[in-house]
């Protein structure tokens, strides 16, 4: 017994260092991008259907518009990546990635010409699209369960996908989530008919 404590001890103390690894990059740039830069990083996001703006695909997801856009992705950045943490670290990584790149390649593709996307809210999408997903393609207690708490806590931001608001990057947010319902297909371990 106490060796599985220490190993889920373990395993919790690993979700909370890869989290806070990458929120303290994304808030180290965005403080530096305003003392030090002067929001000149900003460049570096997503630029659609223009050479240069294929690099934002890597770096928009560390990037954002100022303090309060940071604080709005942080906390919904934590709560659902450590939930798709929840199965195999590993899910992490690979949803993390899938999403970024779908969400990246999506709107530079139909992006608004001259517009700079940035902001981690493609990869957040990505983990709602996942852990929704997940529940439908896997259909076990444990997927269905954490899909419906993912639903009640953050199904309202689903209106994200949607052009509703000016200067909202509704097309990485759509991107995005249909990133994460891929990896959800890609991921689920489907229950055995025996």
């Amino acid at each position: 017994m106490r060796n599985n404590n220490s190993s889920i001890q373990g395993e919790l103390k690993s979700h909370a260092q890869i989290l806070l690894t990458l929120v303290a990059i994304a808030w180290a740039l965005e403080i530096a991008d305003i003392v030090v830069f002067r929001r000149a990083l900003d460049a570096y996001g997503i630029r659609p259907r223009t050479l240069v703006g294929l690099r934002g695909i890597l770096f928009a997801p560390f990037l954002h518009g100022g303090l309060p856009h940071l604080i709005s992705n942080t906390v919904p950045f934590l709560v659902l990546g450590w939930f798709v943490m929840l199965r195999e670290t590993s899910d992490f990584f690979i949803v993390s990635v899938v999403a970024a790149l779908i969400s990246g390649l999506g709107t530079w593709l139909i992006g608004a010409p001259f517009s700079i996307h940035i902001g981690a809210s493609g990869v957040v999408f990505g983990y709602l699209g996942y852990l929704l997903g997940r529940g439908y393609f896997e259909r076990s207690f444990t997927a269905i369960f954490l899909s419906v708490i993912t639903g009640f806590l953050y199904g309202g931001i689903l209106w994200g996908v949607l052009p509703t608001r000016v200067g909202i990057s509704w097309e990485g947010h759509l991107f995005g989530f249909l990133g994460g319902v891929v990896a959800a297909k890609l991921l689920s371990q489907p229950k055995s008919s025996s």
